[in-house]
């Protein structure tokens, strides 16, 4: 026995027309929206909030930013200001202290500040460096 595999289950059906039922009632509250401002502000006092709620209305219907609908951005940037944010950083190390002596305007009796985190590489610590991956790598093989 055969059965048939629903196709295509993103695609909303067209109820109204050309619109879905979220469509048509975007549309539908726009527009009472904007005929209950115009008879509580008039014309010219509600012509503000008419033309803003007539734009979201269309915004919410017609535009769809990378084929997504429109409620999807306005709902992401809601929670966005609404929730609470962390903010982590770290400080740096101030960027005068790498520059050279006669550089970064350094008056002359001040030292040249190096920064903790360079340490300079001499013949000793290169050879016991050397010397301790040596052994890391015998007592690798060892076990192995």
């Amino acid at each position: 026995m055969q059965f048939k595999v629903p196709q295509f289950l993103e695609i909303e059906d067209k109820i109204f027309g050309p619109f879905t039922f979220k469509e048509f009632v975007y549309l539908a509250g726009g527009a009472g929206l904007c005929f209950v401002l115009y008879k509580l502000l008039g014309f010219y006092l509600g012509a503000v909030p008419i033309l803003a709620a007539g734009g979201l209305s269309l915004a919410l219907t017609f535009y769809r930013p990378n084929n997504k609908p429109f409620i999807n951005m306005v709902e992401a940037g809601f929670s966005y200001f609404t929730k609470n944010k962390l903010y982590i950083w770290k400080r740096r190390p101030s960027s005068r202290a790498n520059l050279p002596a006669g550089e970064a305007g350094l008056a002359a009796g001040q030292a040249k500040i190096e920064p903790s985190y360079i340490t300079k590489l001499t013949g000793n610590k290169l050879r016991d460096l050397a010397w301790s991956l040596d052994l890391l790598d015998l007592n690798k093989h060892e076990n192995n």
